[in-house]
């Protein structure tokens, strides 16, 4: 009997532990960091976006097999507000076999300068062989299907008024053409509040990442990576390292078209965690809260716990399962159990795929998903260099 009841009691204490730990990790990625930004942010004023065109840029466009965008993308960009005799554009083509390369020659009466790879390892490597062309100080990271607002540089360029910062990102959004993907509505939700976190990140000063599409960098700071490395988190951080600051120009816009299904959706995340996974373990440095307090602390807080949320999914879900006996605890599982199987349902049967409404618990599911696999990967020591064109 003293058995019996040690026993039920052990299980008792395991499921309200994982329980436990679970809905505070969880709570705190999504909730309490966030609120934690917002109140520290309160002590400090907003920051003006400012712009300029006093400094000379070079804007490097990564592609591969872009032949269907290459084209509008170089006339947007040659079209942007910024003085012609300052912009320098550089194409860094990688391995492309399907014409992008004679469409971007089409442009060199432009000035618009290709580098063409012919061995593919991926956007990082193009990046890194494209900077070794770059002529002026300041460096413009861009992809081929990335929309730019015509004043994007303007703002870039204004950050560098400010000699102490290293880095600027520009504010990314999704939008969704067909206003009935899956993972458009879960994708603009999500951006929406990194955006708002990178807001916070930078009023405080703390901002340790970039967006991929739109960021730029000192061309004095700038560090070959690995090609298995994703350049947009592990450059800024390098740029941290050197003592300078990242700044966030949410008025420097960019908008790239959202994946048509859960599935291509899920593809990418997979290979952007994994990258990304990988890129923080190369600067271990800077998870030394002794040594970096509130880098580490956004690192950990933004970072790490994100990427961990499906294994605190899994303790809840786990100690609800133990304690479900108690009717409390039974219908907590039973609603994880529904909201999971929306999410399934909505991915599988055509008329729920346009609701809005459960393209979020799709979008949820499918990003934690992903994330899981990444450190599955990472612990596997696979590796993703190579991009594949996935908007159309």
């Amino acid at each position: 009997m003293t058995q019996l009841f040690a026993a039920t009691s052990s299980g008792v204490w395991a499921g309200m532990a994982l329980i436990g730990i679970g809905v505070a990790a969880i709570g705190f990625a999504y909730v309490g960091y966030p609120l934690v930004l917002w109140m520290i942010s309160r002590f400090r004023p907003a920051r003006p976006c400012v712009w300029s065109e006093e400094l000379a840029l070079t804007m490097i466009i990564a592609a591969h097999n872009e032949a269907k965008s290459i084209r509008k993308k170089l006339e947007e960009t040659l079209a942007l507000d910024y003085p012609r005799e300052k912009l320098q554009i550089i194409v860094a083509s990688d391995g492309s076999t399907d014409g992008t390369n004679e469409i971007v020659r089409e442009f060199s009466i432009q000035g618009v300068e290709l580098v063409a790879i012919e061995n593919r390892l991926g956007k990082t490597n193009a990046q890194n062989i494209a900077v070794r062309q770059a002529r002026n100080p300041v460096l413009v990271f861009s992809d081929a299907t990335t929309v730019y607002d015509s004043q994007v540089l303007r703002y870039l360029a204004g950050a560098y008024r400010d000699p102490g910062i290293g880095a600027a990102s520009g504010r990314y959004d999704y939008y969704d053409p067909t206003a009935g993907s899956p993972a458009g509505s879960g994708s603009a939700a999500f951006w929406n509040l990194e955006n708002w976190i990178k807001r916070m990140q930078w009023r405080i000063d703390t901002l340790s990442g970039c967006c991929g599409c739109i960021y730029s960098v000192r061309r004095s700071l700038y560090c070959d990576l690995p090609p298995e490395i994703i350049s947009d988190l592990v450059q800024p951080l390098h740029v941290l390292l050197q003592h300078h600051r990242v700044s966030f120009q949410e008025r420097a816009q960019a908008w790239e078209e959202s994946t048509r299904t859960a599935g291509d959706e899920f593809r990418m995340r997979v290979r952007v965690a994994t990258r990304g996974m990988k890129g923080l373990l190369s600067v271990p440095s800077l998870l030394n809260p002794l040594s970096h307090p509130w880098i580490a602390f956004q690192l950990w807080s933004h970072k790490i716990v994100r990427w961990c949320i499906p294994l605190f999914l899994v303790c809840v879900l786990s100690g609800c399962g133990l304690l479900a006996s108690e009717p409390i605890f039974k219908r907590l599982l039973l609603l994880q159990i529904a909201f999971y199987g929306f999410a399934l349902a909505s991915m599988l049967v055509p008329a729920m795929k346009r609701s809005r409404l459960l393209s979020l618990p799709l979008y949820f599911c499918t990003i934690n998903t992903a994330f899981l696999l990444g450190m599955f990967y990472v612990i596997r020591g696979r590796e993703y260099n190579v991009w594949q064109p996935l908007r159309r």
